[in-house]
């Protein structure tokens, strides 16, 4: 059993920290948040504004033709050379 108490200490610093994480983390109420209606209004203005590539279209990059057989090049042989 004392062979395990070394693990105490990094234990009670990992609990600590995830009890950390949670309080640092919550949610809060943030106070330039306005009223969720006007909020609202704003994100709503926001989708009717144009978006900037709208109308704007773009050619899919060219593909590359896979037949699924692997050729390699042949070395340019020497005269008199059979390639035996």
């Amino acid at each position: 059993m004392e062979i395990l108490l070394w693990l105490v200490p990094p234990a009670v610093v990992v609990t600590l920290a995830m009890i950390w994480a949670t309080w640092a983390g919550r949610d809060r109420p943030r106070p330039d948040e306005g009223d969720s209606e006007e909020a609202y209004e704003r994100f709503a203005a926001a989708l009717q504004k144009p978006h900037p590539t709208r109308g704007k279209g773009v050619a899919p990059p060219p593909r590359d033709v896979v037949s699924g057989v692997a050729i390699r090049r042949s070395r340019p042989s020497r005269r008199g050379e059979t390639g035996r």
